[in-house]
């Protein structure tokens, strides 16, 4: 028995080696509490000092940490100390059909990085027909032609050339939304009580977020999302439809809602966990201000037990009128945002919160053009209630540079 336990010690100590390390801000050199330190299988959290201690036979760890650029470590450095480079994200959406190396739009966006304190881009990686914007080596996806309208030729080239200037990479992915998906795998399509295909008013078709053949698809796109090199995924339609009557392979009840988007972040982190990215997932403005999951499995707690961050879609236009005891919310855009936020602040740090803004004419109430005031007037809100900073909603990513200088 002492001999079994003798050679059980034994085996650990060759196999797996102590990493031991302390974890600071860049700038200010104070230590770090409750960092992510990640091999592929297995986190550790740092402590109130700073200090890590992961035992590991892997060569190179990732580190983690909120309001922070990820980081990389090799295990043979001669490094003990790590300064994480603080971050506050400011993202404008860059749409698929501008993801190309020779887009004018990519071109313009750059350019406003390059003059503002903007400093990051959300990339339509696969979009809500199911397409991607560059071939993944995911065969499946492949075999359905989801690369066939890619419009990224050198993905490549495309994230080395953000990468020379310091701009921090979020991938959009869109998660159950997928036409190409659900037309090619009928089974665990969304129906109708009559058994056909469900579809959107846009006439596409939704697969079943209760199967877990749909929870592999994406994250395996994900996966390459994080191979190619960007710093984070975002899941957008990462919910049920917002739509009654239709049909689904386990009972709709909010429980079982609620528990399938939870297991599919729970995967998605799991299987992200080696390249070390962020996660972060959107969700509908009025989440903030429900308790339930408004039909379509999303709460703030659910989400942020297994996402690093929760972006809700805080447009103005898109609460109806009284709310916020305003005739016009889309009036009143620093209200909406800074009271969406504090009003989840027993649910989720506002260091996790990075929310999605309007960059468009208001289509629901007075249809009053998103200009420099609007623009700015949501930028501050979210400043003055600490979040980790804003993503920048314009449907066709037309930008005016003067906007954010």
């Amino acid at each position: 028995m002492i001999k079994t336990i003798l050679i059980t010690a034994l085996l650990h100590t060759i196999l797996f080696a102590s990493f031991t390390g302390v974890v600071v801000d860049k700038k200010t050199l104070k230590p770090i509490n409750n960092v992510t330190i990640s091999d592929s299988i297995y986190s550790v959290k740092s402590d109130s000092n700073g200090t890590f201690k992961i035992d590991s036979k892997e060569d190179s760890y990732h580190i983690k940490a909120c309001g922070y650029r990820p980081f990389k470590i090799k295990r043979d450095s001669n490094e003990t100390i790590f300064k994480l480079d603080p971050i506050n994200v400011q993202a404008l959406y860059l749409t698929f059909w501008g993801a190309s190396n020779n887009s004018k739009t990519f071109a313009r966006i750059l350019k406003i990085i390059d003059e503002t304190k903007v400093n990051a881009i959300v990339v339509d990686v696969k979009n809500e027909y199911g397409s991607t914007s560059f071939k993944t080596s995911f065969s499946q996806a492949n075999s359905y032609g989801a690369d066939n309208d890619r419009t990224n030729r050198n993905i490549e080239k495309f994230i080395d050339l953000l990468k020379s200037k310091n701009i921090y990479t979020i991938a959009r992915i869109v998660t159950f939304k997928d036409e190409l998906q659900a037309l090619n795998n009928p089974d665990y399509a969304i129906k109708k009580s009559n058994g056909e295909i469900w579809r959107n008013h846009d006439n596409m078709a939704w697969v079943d977020p209760f199967d877990k053949r749909a929870h592999e698809y994406t994250i395996a796109i994900a996966e390459e999302a994080a191979k190619a090199g960007f710093d984070e995924i975002n899941f957008d339609y990462i919910r049920f439809p917002a739509k009654s009557g239709l049909k689904f392979s386990k009972k709709n009840t909010q429980e079982n809602r609620v528990k399938a988007i939870d297991e599919f972040l729970a995967t998605a982190q799991k299987r992200l966990r080696k390249y070390g990215v962020f996660i972060s997932v959107d969700t509908f403005g009025n989440v903030c201000w429900s308790k339930g999951d408004n039909n379509i499995g999303q709460t703030i707690s659910s989400l942020a037990t297994h996402a690093d961050y929760i972006s809700p879609m805080l447009y103005p236009s898109g609460f109806a009128s009284g709310s916020f005891y305003f005739e016009y919310p889309s009036e009143h855009p620093h209200a909406v945002i800074y009271r969406s936020i504090k009003n989840i602040k027993d649910r989720i740090d506002s260091s996790r919160v990075r929310p999605w803004l309007q960059y468009f004419k208001d289509y629901a109430h007075k249809k009053r053009e998103y200009e420099k005031f609007e623009v700015n007037e949501q930028i501050r809100a979210a400043d003055d209630v600490n979040t980790s900073g804003w993503m920048m909603w314009s449907p066709s990513s037309k930008y005016n540079l003067d906007y954010f200088k």
